[in-house]
């Protein structure tokens, strides 16, 4: 899969404005035939291990529940114990199997975990030390509740000396700290430890083949062959530890961007992704695949200041993690658009500027894509379900569905 090359963004550009012709942006629209071939994509990539989504990277029940229907997906790997139990709960969940990526000290919905023993059978909460599990036992005390399932957190990090290559997460690093809080967590009432997650960060969401970057590029390619290589041998470890005191039900590592290398790792049971879904622009960097835009929002022209130069109504939509020109939204269609440097993407305005102005009028739009996936819709209540060059449905997102996790 490839992205629309140059020639065809006149004919990208015509098709969104005809199916959001009766809608005023600012609006955002997800392409079902690219969501569609990217999650083939990411199942084929997976090579026969189950992908856990990644719901941080989608944030609309309709989309998860969308994803989850296709062969190849299974259960989600979630970001709030709230947001957990939301997913979980009522007539028709969207998974009876959320993980949670990340401990939680949500003491409000720890006890409606607690007070809920279907809720215990499908929500794992993330641990990386006794502390989190010492919070949920001052909120409801082991004999009061439930056992509650929990996820050990391996830190997947490379640690040369006093360097560290990746993110800090867990103190949990070797292969000793994870048999030793295994064995506290196998005896401590309350509680059963049921998965083992290692998520490699400098491999699955650090591109290797940055645009006009080849220097950076290998470089990267590097860093990552002998951080899979340490990760590897290290994770094999670490779980065989951990199975000498718990019968573990899955082992979930990789991302979107290391689908490949993760599913080759004998110790690893099931890969997690979600970016992929919708294919921002910080996974265009990657050499092994290259997914279809699905995710686009448009913003009205609103001024015309300058010849060569149009303004569009807002556009501050910026990515997290470090500051940096890969944060910002792309100017997509028309083509031969571009930020100012000396404004960039503004709260209430955005000067944009290139030979694609020349045909922009007031009151025309101009299509972005964000940097990151689920962050977009944070932005806006609904994804305009398009298929060619009709809008076909109406997805609210978790903004949307007055729903904010964080």
């Amino acid at each position: 899969m490839t992205l629309p090359p140059v020639s065809d963004a006149p004919a990208e550009r015509a098709r969104l404005d005809a199916a959001t012709a009766d809608l005023d942006p600012p609006l955002a629209v997800l392409d079902l035939d690219a969501l569609d071939a990217n999650a083939d994509d990411l199942v084929r990539r997976a090579a026969g291990r189950p992908v856990r989504v990644a719901s941080k990277s989608v944030r609309n029940r309709a989309v998860l529940r969308r994803v989850l229907a296709r062969p190849g997906f299974a259960g989600v790997l979630g970001y709030s114990l709230a947001e957990a139990l939301w997913l979980t709960g009522g007539d028709h969940p969207v998974s009876t199997d959320v993980v949670v990526g990340y401990p939680t000290v949500d003491r409000a919905a720890l006890r409606r975990l607690a007070a809920d023993e279907q809720a215990a059978a499908r929500v794992t909460l993330m641990v990386d030390s006794t502390d989190q599990v010492e919070v949920l036992d001052a909120v409801a005390p082991p004999g009061s509740r439930p056992p509650v399932r929990v996820c050990l957190d391996l830190d997947a990090s490379w640690r040369l000396g006093p360097a560290h290559v990746g993110v800090r997460r867990s103190p949990v690093h070797t292969a000793a700290q994870a048999a030793a809080l295994a064995g506290v967590l196998a005896a401590r009432p309350g509680v059963v430890l049921v998965g083992v997650m290692a998520y490699e960060a400098q491999i699955a969401g650090v591109g290797d083949a940055p645009a006009g970057r080849p220097l950076r590029g290998l470089a990267v390619r590097g860093m990552q062959r002998a951080s899979g290589r340490e990760l590897a041998a290290r994770r094999a470890a670490a779980v065989a530890a951990v199975r000498e005191v718990a019968a573990l039900e899955f082992v979930n590592g990789g991302g979107t961007g290391s689908l490949e290398r993760t599913a080759t790792d004998p110790a690893v049971t099931e890969l997690a992704a979600g970016s992929g879904l919708y294919s921002p622009t910080l996974f265009d960097a990657y050499r092994a695949f290259r997914g279809r835009p699905a995710a686009l929002f448009a913003l009205p022209v609103t001024r015309r200041p300058a010849p060569g130069t149009v303004t569009v109504a807002g556009g501050g939509w910026i990515a997290s993690g470090p500051p940096g020109a890969d944060r910002v939204p792309t100017p997509t269609y028309p083509a031969g658009l571009r930020l100012v440097p000396t404004e960039g993407a503004g709260e209430v305005q955005t000067p944009l500027r290139g030979p694609g102005a020349a045909g922009l009028r007031t009151g025309d739009r101009v299509w972005f894509r964000h940097a990151k996936a689920g962050e977009l819709c944070e932005r806006v209540d609904v994804l305009h379900a398009v298929r060619g060059d009709a809008v076909v449905d109406a997805l609210p997102t978790y903004r949307g569905e007055g729903r904010v996790f964080g």
